[in-house]
């Protein structure tokens, strides 16, 4: 399964590890792909939940919508 996540706010490679860091830490998820332009991850793994990974950059200090 992977989910495309559109986030706002990152303006350097230290926030793409960031978020990266925080995807990967999500239970399900097996890999973390986060481009800084145009701003969006793509996660794969097994039952993901959209509402966990969008928390996770939420907490991380950046903000997630399902795209």
């Amino acid at each position: 399964m992977a989910v495309e996540l559109m986030i706002e706010g990152m303006s350097c490679e230290h926030c793409v590890a960031r978020v990266k860091k925080a995807l990967a830490a999500v239970e399900g998820v097996s890999e973390a792909e986060v481009r800084l332009e145009p701003g969006s991850a793509t996660v794969i793994g097994d039952s993901l939940s959209v509402a966990d990974l969008v928390e996770a950059v939420d907490r991380a200090g950046y903000t997630a919508t399902a795209g």
